[in-house]
């Protein structure tokens, strides 16, 4: 209960300080990808083709859930169900940004991502943290990921763009996710998978953040277009992960 009360406070410590910045619009720059290459008619081919991997693991997910090989327990099915549909879907709605970036079709991209990422931090708050509070979040967290990203597309198209909710709802899980981890141990074998997840993750995000220096190295590939391969690639470590946990008693 201690670490549930610690969370909370330092959960709405960081909310109160986020609302004191000001607005934070999308930079449109961030449209701007090193990879341009046209090929077979794909305009960003390698950004567009990289989101492969998504649907793939997306496919597996849900495959493996309908044939019950995966370890989740029966009152969970819904939460990884929902997590790997939204990851099919980022497949689907990043391909459909990179096809042409700019703030409309970005919200394809983000929507389906806000809600992997919510259904996954309502199954690590169920099982690591309380199984009623994960199940009670489920819904509620999916629906604020959908209003942060309802709320920023609003703020852009009155000139007044705002990030901050979007921003809460993608970061703020993924700061409190290795503190829970830490604060309260996997009951599972095969956790350490879990933490290559996460590291994928980072990954990621840096290989976005090198997205032309990694393009002008290699000549081939972009940093962003290898951001997508990562995270499908973490995404893939939880799915085995889901497939080979056991109990520990």
């Amino acid at each position: 209960m201690k670490y549930v009360i610690t969370l909370v406070i330092a959960v709405l410590i960081i909310l109160a300080v986020w609302l004191w910045v000001d607005p934070i619009p999308q930079d449109l720059n961030y449209h701007l990808f090193a990879d341009n290459l046209t090929f077979l008619g794909v305009n960003h081919f390698w950004n567009v083709m990289s989101n492969l991997p998504f649907l793939l693991v997306g496919v597996m997910g849900l495959w493996s859930l309908q044939q019950g090989k995966l370890r989740v327990a029966a009152d969970y099915r819904v939460f990884y169900w929902v997590f790997f549909i939204g990851v099919l879907f980022v497949g689907l709605g990043s391909s459909w940004y990179h096809l042409n970036p700019n703030n409309e079709t970005l919200v394809w991209d983000r929507l389906p991502m806000t809600v992997a990422f919510m259904a996954f931090f309502s199954v690590v708050l169920a099982e690591h943290v309380n199984a009623g509070l994960g199940k009670s979040l489920l819904w509620p967290l999916i629906i604020l990921g959908f209003a942060s990203i309802v709320y920023w597309q609003y703020s852009e198209s009155i000139g007044a763009g705002d990030l901050r909710w979007y921003g809460l709802v993608q970061f703020l899980p993924l700061l409190m996710i290795p503190v829970i981890f830490l604060a309260y141990p996997q009951k599972f074998t095969h956790s350490h998978l879990l933490w290559w997840f996460l590291g994928m993750y980072v990954v990621a995000k840096l290989l976005e953040h090198f997205d032309q220096t990694i393009f002008s190295g290699l000549q081939v590939i972009s940093g962003h277009s290898l951001k997508h391969i990562a995270a499908a690639f973490g995404i893939y470590l939880y799915w085995r992960y889901l497939r080979l946990r056991v109990g520990i008693r």
